[in-house]
């Protein structure tokens, strides 16, 4: 791969991974566009790798708050009286929640990584899921806050997040539309769903790394996975500044109306033979 193209990449990782609209649709489109098979295991490990950029930004972004939930978890083991704390229960709730989709993920690992690659599912599910959102955010209370999220919620928010190995789905769409639906505002499922993300996207890269680090170095090469991979970091904490301030005062309308018109698009050079579905 040319580095121009995984700089390319790494920029449109960065800056979708954490909007609802699907990092990983976005790339297994524009992957097909520029002529690569997106089952090649060194594309999907690619894939994988370039968002453990996305997650760094996430963890310098919220360091502050990583922090102070490490160390209330941490005193809790120790010290019982600091079990009562908001802080201890939802660093718990975020472990609890970010299980189910490591289990889902490995449980059909083939299958994300192959068919549901294709681009009818990829498109489909940019359009269906809208529909989600949509509902989501008109009927969710956001009546509660930070403080107020228990494990129910984020165990409930992490199930959901395995939707999210459809790529086209979105894993901050999926968690977004959960956690307005638990009657969490907007700016608190925005930040629990960039602190679900950690696990999860860690944890795939560092996977795909052992398992497909020769297919990486004998197909799209190391050094572009690794350009796009500091891209992806600089453009993901850009994109989390934005959108936290964005979803203080906006609803997911833009969001929800560029998916749809996005999958329509697809579907449409589809159906005329412009762009292959695998």
């Amino acid at each position: 791969m040319h580095i121009v193209e995984a700089a390319f990449l790494g920029a449109v990782e960065g800056f979708t991974e954490f909007l609802p609209v699907s990092s990983t649709g976005h790339l297994t489109i524009l992957e097909r566009m520029l002529g690569y098979s997106t089952e090649d295991p060194d594309i999907t490990a690619f894939t994988a790798i370039i968002q453990v950029g996305a997650v760094l930004a996430t963890l310098l972004y919220l360091r502050a708050d990583i922090r102070r939930l490490l160390t209330a978890l941490f005193r809790g083991v120790t010290q019982k009286e600091e079990r009562k704390s908001a802080d201890y229960k939802l660093a718990w709730a975020v472990i609890l929640g970010s299980m189910p989709i490591g289990v889902v993920g490995l449980a059909f690992k083939d299958q994300i990584e192959t068919t549901l690659r294709a681009l009818w599912f990829v498109s489909g599910a940019l359009v269906l899921w809208s529909a989600v959102m949509w509902y989501a955010d008109r009927k969710g209370h956001q009546v509660r806050g930070e403080n107020d999220v228990t494990w129910k919620d984020t165990l409930i928010i992490g199930t959901v997040q395995c939707m999210a190995l459809i790529p086209g789905v979105s894993r901050s769409g999926a968690t977004m539309s959960a956690g307005l639906l638990r009657g969490l505002d907007r700016v608190t499922v925005t930040r629990l769903s960039f602190l679900l993300s950690i696990p999860a996207l860690t944890a795939a890269g560092a996977l795909q790394t052992v398992d497909e680090f020769g297919a990486i170095s004998r197909g799209v090469g190391w050094p572009a996975t690794l350009t796009a991979t500091a891209v992806s970091f600089l453009t993901a904490y850009v994109a989390v500044s934005w959108l936290l301030k964005f979803v203080a005062k906006h609803s997911y309308n833009v969001f929800i109306g560029y998916r749809v018109v996005l999958g329509l698009f697809i579907m449409f050079l589809l159906g005329a033979g412009i762009l292959p579905a695998s």
